[in-house]
């Protein structure tokens, strides 16, 4: 398993919840899908979960080496959550011919969020290379 990057980050869950309510729907249209503004908004701290997400993004990018809309946008990537527990990240639309150019296998993230604060931590892991009995 090669690592091909990581990335970490930490938002203020109330900086978000302002986003959220002076910008509302344009703000959350732009960085979040339909799927995970409705798995959010069905949640009990709803402003953490959104928060958690947001973080978990910023993560990818900068494990990818990437900056919001520099190359994909915010919905590109979509952080579901996992059977089992957890979460998984789908790679869509922009962002897919990067993850192909850099050979990705896997987006790997991890999300933990409180009243306060929420971080995200992504690692970037590098599609397994033929080995000389698959040639």
């Amino acid at each position: 398993m090669e690592i091909l990057g990581i990335g970490t980050d930490i938002v203020e869950c109330p900086r978000i919840g302002g986003m959220i309510e002076r910008h509302g729907e344009l703000f959350l249209g732009r960085v979040f899908t339909e799927r995970e503004i409705r798995a959010c908004q069905g949640k009990r701290h709803v402003i953490e979960h959104f928060a958690g997400l947001w973080a978990g993004k910023q993560a990818v990018f900068k494990a990818l080496g990437q900056r919001p809309e520099q190359s994909f946008g915010w919905t590109d990537l979509e952080i579901r959550s996992a059977s089992g527990g957890g979460v998984r990240v789908l790679v869509g639309g922009r962002a897919k011919e990067v993850v192909r150019r850099k050979n990705v296998g896997d987006v790997l993230v991890t999300i933990a969020h409180c009243r306060t604060y929420a971080t995200a931590y992504a690692m970037i892991v590098g599609r397994p290379k033929p080995s000389a009995a698959d040639v």
